[in-house]
């Protein structure tokens, strides 16, 4: 369960006061997501996401993921939309963390999720590049290149056995990659960063709502959509399925082709989207505290895919 901070009643009561959300009706713990603490919040006027930020997620930077999601609901893309205080403020205190409320969308993210339904997702990501165009803010990549040094001398001061072989593995590549895997002629923009399946979801086939903007950022548009390809296109093993990737590949392009500067980088960037996410699971797991509730993921099917971009 990704519970990190517990919040009663009580507490959510008090938070709540400061909106005009009405009265508390119920308060369940989510328990998908490994980052943050979040809560089904169901109020009197409706149903609500209520989340404490944690860890990895900087307070600076929340300004900048709120006031992203919110301008994308404003194009009227499918956006769990932020939920703004009585004094206009998208961001709270609760319980010693940063806290936001933000709309409830309906459907589920899918276990299984089939040709068609990747390409609406890369479609989706293209119509969210198009539409952060407009969007002036800028954050730095928080686990970009520039962390990825720092976070593997981390490991290796405790990493042993199987882990130490997963770093060995992981330095081999970040020398391969070298210091500016991305490279610097690509087309940048607001990116959100985290891709997953487990963060689009759809109701009746249909998609219908993207999450968990919390390590967006400003980034290659093309690192967007291979960190996408590289999360929906391999089973839970790290073993290609026959047509994904290309499925959200095509989907990206029927809304924005990429440039050939794009289309070359590609392969380069999806070895990056799978050093960054066995790197930061690598990290998680070798520093695992047994108190939170909540299991680290895997990071060797990340390591898998990496056959998959050569």
């Amino acid at each position: 369960m990704a519970v990190f901070t517990p919040v009663s009643d009580d507490d959510a009561r008090g938070f709540l006061r400061a909106y005009d959300l009405g009265e508390l009706t119920a308060l369940t713990p989510i328990a998908e997501g490994v980052e943050n603490t979040n809560y089904a919040l169901e109020t009197t006027h409706g149903r609500f996401v209520l989340t404490l930020f944690e860890g990895r997620t900087q307070a600076a930077a929340l300004p900048f993921c709120l006031g992203l999601t919110d301008h994308l609901a404003q194009a009227r893309l499918p956006m769990a939309r932020p939920v703004r205080d009585r004094s206009g403020d998208l961001l709270g205190s609760l319980n010693g963390r940063s806290a936001a409320i933000v709309e409830w969308l309906d459907g589920a993210w899918l276990r299984a999720p089939q040709a068609d339904q990747r390409v609406q997702a890369g479609a989706m990501l293209a119509r969210m590049h198009g539409a952060a165009a407009g969007f002036a803010m800028r954050r730095d990549n928080p686990v970009g290149p520039a962390a990825w040094r720092a976070l593997a001398d981390r490991i290796a001061a405790r990493a042993q056995g199987a882990d130490r072989a997963m770093l060995d593995r992981i330095e081999a590549e970040l020398a391969d990659l070298g210091p500016d895997p991305f490279g610097g002629d690509l087309p940048t923009g607001a990116i959100h960063a985290d891709y997953f399946p487990d963060n689009v979801l759809f109701a009746d086939g249909v998609l219908s709502g993207v999450i968990d903007f919390y390590f967006a950022c400003t980034g290659p548009l093309a690192y967007d959509l291979a960190i996408a390809m590289t999360a929906w296109g391999f089973d839970g093993e790290g073993r290609p399925l026959d047509g994904a990737m290309a499925a959200l590949r095509d989907g990206y392009e029927t809304v924005r082709s990429l440039t050939e500067a794009e289309a070359a980088a590609l392969p380069r960037l999806g070895r990056a989207a799978c050093l960054r996410f066995s790197l930061t699971r690598l990290h998680d797991r070798v520093f695992h505290d047994p108190t939170h509730l909540v299991t680290p993921k895997d990071p060797a099917a990340f390591l898998v895919r990496l056959d998959g971009w050569v």
